[in-house]
């Protein structure tokens, strides 16, 4: 397994490279000058000029790009051009209320997921099979700018049961900060659930088709324990490279999703950063991302490995 991984690493870090130099390159085409938004409308030329050269905007965009590298290697992410204070402090702040909602979302999308899938797949009722058809392409279909509010509407409107908006630290009050929790959450994992429950219920599908299956199944063999000690790990290892790329869909999503709930996360300071043409912010903060779906991708080509052992073999 440490030689699997040691063979991995490097495309992991080319990738890091090449992300970082596109993200770099992309800020800079977008419309719009950070010394002109610090000056203000009414800034004389002088001004901004004298504005680039204390954020180092006037020199060479090479220079700009190693002295990023360079600050990123040695952990001085420096301040923040227009937010104010160090990125470092402003992206810590966030990343907590982010990985918290992330996390508990991939845990609905597990639970869902599995759910959606198992019954999906075994289910003897029409009924069930049917709903839970309608339940996942109805997930897929609406976007989740649409879902949230429809929740916000029914939990929080019509029924009164749970907060719209916000976020409570789960150590100053675990039972409310659930409540805040549990709206966001559920909006970012349903997409990713109803593509793991497909996916899931057509592997199960396909293993419990297979000559063995059908041996044990004449044989006498209760079909709970084949689904569970052979169909359902025979389904896996597709299922988990699929999760793995849906954890990058759901720190993607997080963006939006707390926009729409003011839950005070990453996203929330990405929208900040660009609004503000604020470069050290938005580039770092876009790189986190990336390294974070680089090393949940690994992980997952390792738990791949770990159930597959001809992907260590080849």
């Amino acid at each position: 397994m440490r030689s699997y991984l040691l063979r991995r690493l490097p495309s992991a870090l080319l990738v890091l490279f090449a992300a970082s130099f596109l993200i770099f390159a992309i800020l800079r085409l977008v419309p719009g000058d950070p010394a002109t938004s610090l000056a203000g409308p009414d800034a004389s030329p002088a001004t901004v000029a004298a504005i680039r050269d204390r954020l180092g905007l006037d020199a060479p965009l090479l220079s700009q790009y190693a002295h990023w590298i360079g600050s990123l290697l040695t952990g001085d992410l420096g301040p923040s051009y227009a937010i104010g204070g160090e990125v470092s402090d402003l992206i810590g702040d966030g990343l907590g209320a982010t990985a918290e909602l992330t996390l508990v979302a991939l845990l609905f999308v597990v639970v869902l997921g599995t759910a959606f899938g198992v019954l999906g797949a075994t289910s003897r009722s029409r009924w069930i099979r049917s709903a839970i058809r309608a339940t996942t392409t109805a997930a897929l279909a609406v976007p989740p700018f649409v879902s949230g509010v429809l929740l916000v509407v029914l939990f929080a409107v019509v029924l009164g049961v749970l907060p719209p908006g916000g976020r409570v630290a789960f150590l100053d009050a675990p039972d409310l900060a659930a409540q805040y929790l549990l709206l966001p959450a559920l909006c970012l994992a349903l997409p990713s659930a109803a593509v793991l429950g497909r996916y899931l219920k057509d592997g199960i599908e396909r293993a419990l088709a297979e000559d063995y299956i059908r041996t044990a199944t004449a044989a006498g063999i209760a079909p709970r324990r084949l689904l569970w000690r052979h169909a359902l790990p025979g389904a896996l290892p597709p299922v988990v490279t699929l999760l793995g790329m849906q954890t990058g869909h759901l720190l993607g999503g997080a963006v939006l999703v707390e926009a729409i709930f003011a839950w005070p996360g990453l996203g929330q300071l990405a929208e900040q950063g660009l609004q503000r043409r604020d470069y050290p912010v938005v580039q770092d903060l876009l790189l986190l991302l990336v390294a974070v779906f680089v090393v949940v991708q690994l992980l997952t080509d390792l738990v791949y490995a770990w159930l597959d052992p001809r992907i260590r073999w080849e």
